[in-house]
């Protein structure tokens, strides 16, 4: 008897069709899991709150961000400009001193006595020849300064950073500096003009105790404090000029002189004038030279309002007086810079 034909293959290996029917429940077994996963996830992005997609929103406009980000600074500037100018308006209405902090408002008693009083008509007098001094010299050497750097010669890079020295170094440091070269006994200036035969020893100058001398010597401290800033505005404003109006002028016969002062300085005032006004309203404001350098001597021949309020205020205890000389530079300062800004639109080209 013949043995029976085979029906088909081995129990334990699949048919073609049987392989293509698993990969295909496979997949769509694969493809139902990732349908509910994205579908979960569309649900938990359902939930959250639609006050996140608006602050997205707002955060994608640049006005908005811009003030977001410039909120602390200028919050930080209320908080340390502001805050400070209230509390003098309060005190300089008063009669407030830490003998009798017992606050009694007097209205405009203490600017009425302090304007009357001669050692505060010397001391804002001295601010002014204090402030213009020192700037109009400033601006003299960092003209001349900008025109140096101007030309190429070995060494200009170098020369160019350490013009930034006097700016950089702490004032307190220079200052200290500055009052031993100015010293009655050990004065390198002094020395200086004695070995050239300029002065005898017993002539020689007492920088620091001889009135006019001492406010000179403030001042010429104060321009060498500023001129670096000076020299930046000057080069800053002389290459922006453009080189085919220099040229022109040369053409024409304009020599160096004339080229500087009736053509480029015109050009360059706007600028320059800005970069004064905030060396005026850095130098009205400031008593830390005179403070480190004279005390105000001698005999109150280099007292400013800054030394004065901060005397009178700080260490003699009368804070009402001292508020009040200090609020006395804002409507001075609010005078000549208004001014100054008027005098620039008039010469603007």
């Amino acid at each position: 008897m013949l043995p029976q034909k085979a029906s088909g293959r081995a129990s334990g290996i699949r048919s073609p069709c049987a392989i293509a029917r698993c990969a295909i429940s496979t997949r769509m077994e694969n493809e139902s899991v990732a349908f509910e996963r994205i579908s979960a996830m569309v649900a938990i992005a359902d939930t959250v709150p639609k006050q996140a997609s608006r602050f997205r929103f707002i955060l994608d406009r640049r006005d908005v961000l811009g003030t977001m980000f410039a909120a602390p600074a200028i919050l930080f500037v209320l908080l340390l400009v502001g805050v400070p100018f209230l509390m003098a308006v309060y005190y300089s209405v008063s009669a407030y001193t830490i003998y009798d902090p017992s606050w009694r408002f007097v209205g405009l008693a203490n600017f009425e006595q302090i304007i009357e009083d001669p050692a505060f008509l010397q001391t804002l007098s001295n601010t002014f020849i204090f402030t213009f001094g020192s700037q109009l010299l400033g601006l003299i050497l960092g003209k001349f300064g900008a025109l140096l750097l101007l030309r190429p010669f070995p060494g200009r890079r170098l020369v160019r950073a350490l013009i930034i020295l006097p700016w950089a170094v702490p004032i307190a440091l220079a200052t200290v500096a500055w009052q031993w070269m100015f010293d009655s006994l050990y004065s390198v200036i002094n020395w200086t003009l004695i070995a050239l035969g300029v002065v005898t020893r017993s002539d020689a100058p007492n920088w620091l105790g001889n009135p006019y001398l001492a406010m000179l010597c403030v001042i010429v401290i104060n321009a060498w404090r500023f001129f670096p800033f000076a020299i930046v505005i000057f080069l800053a404003g002389i290459t922006a000029v453009p080189q085919d109006v220099i040229d022109a002028a040369t053409v024409d016969g304009a020599g160096f002189w004339r080229r500087n002062y009736q053509i480029i300085m015109p050009m360059i005032l706007p600028i320059v004038t800005i970069g004064l006004i905030f060396g005026i309203v850095f130098t009205f404001t400031d008593l830390s030279i005179v403070f480190l350098m004279t005390m105000g001597g001698p005999v109150g021949a280099t007292s400013v309002l800054g030394f004065a309020g901060f005397q009178t205020g700080i260490v003699s205890g009368d804070v009402s007086h001292g508020a009040a000389i200090s609020l006395f530079m804002l409507p001075v300062l609010l005078v000549v810079v208004v001014a100054m800004l008027r005098f620039i639109r008039r010469r603007e080209i």
